[in-house]
């Protein structure tokens, strides 16, 4: 089968839970515990999707402002992007336009975006799903709700997002990658975290 190389950004407020998006994807597990990531981590995950092999570079940004000029440049070379806000938590999802505005100047509008309602799972939920589907319907982006948690709709995410990138990819004539070759992702830190398939810029507390 062929085989290509995707770039995912996932990016959103502190603590509506991308991390932990991302742990659900590719571990299949969930913490209730809270870490805050420090700058980018990143992650590769290979899928299978319509008969193509895809690599997934999935990169994980800080949420906290005093990041957002390291955030920002990572949109390079991005094919997708997930915007992420906590349905229980009012300001993440006032920030998303920010957000949003953000990612469309530093990818010219060409990159796939998938809004993200996170937290679905809890009881105190502020925006509802007509508010957040209106929002993706304004600005011509689909709109998903999920949990972390429970795992509800978090493959749906990436795999939808696998497929409309593979698409485009094959649509524009974008060549795939021979096997030898594959492994050039751009590595942000020498740090071993080769048993969890993370390699992290750091993380700490908030």
């Amino acid at each position: 089968m062929e085989e290509y190389l995707l770039k995912v950004v996932i990016i959103g407020s502190s603590k509506v839970g991308k991390t932990a998006l991302l742990v659900r994807y590719d571990e299949d597990t969930f913490s209730d515990s809270h870490i805050c990531t420090i700058g980018v981590d990143f992650r590769v995950k290979t899928i299978s999707r319509n008969d193509k092999i895809a690599k997934i570079q999935l990169w994980d940004t800080a949420g906290q402002e005093r990041f957002r000029n390291i955030v920002s440049l990572f949109y390079r070379g991005a094919e997708g992007i997930v915007i992420v806000f906590d349905v229980t938590d009012a300001d993440s999802f006032n920030k998303v336009p920010s957000w949003l505005a953000e990612a469309t100047l530093e990818d010219q509008g060409d990159c796939i975006k998938i809004l993200v309602g996170n937290k679905i799972d809890l009881p105190n939920r502020v925006i509802d799903k007509k508010t957040a589907q209106a929002f993706a319907d304004k600005h011509g982006i689909q709109y998903i709700e999920t949990s972390a948690k429970t795992a509800s709709n978090v493959h749906l995410v990436f795999d939808l997002m696998a497929d409309a990138i593979l698409e485009r990819k094959i649509e524009f004539g974008h060549p795939s990658l021979a096997t030898n070759t594959m492994e050039h992702s751009f590595i942000i830190s020498s740090k071993d975290t080769s048993n969890t398939g993370w390699c992290y810029w750091g993380t700490g507390s908030c």
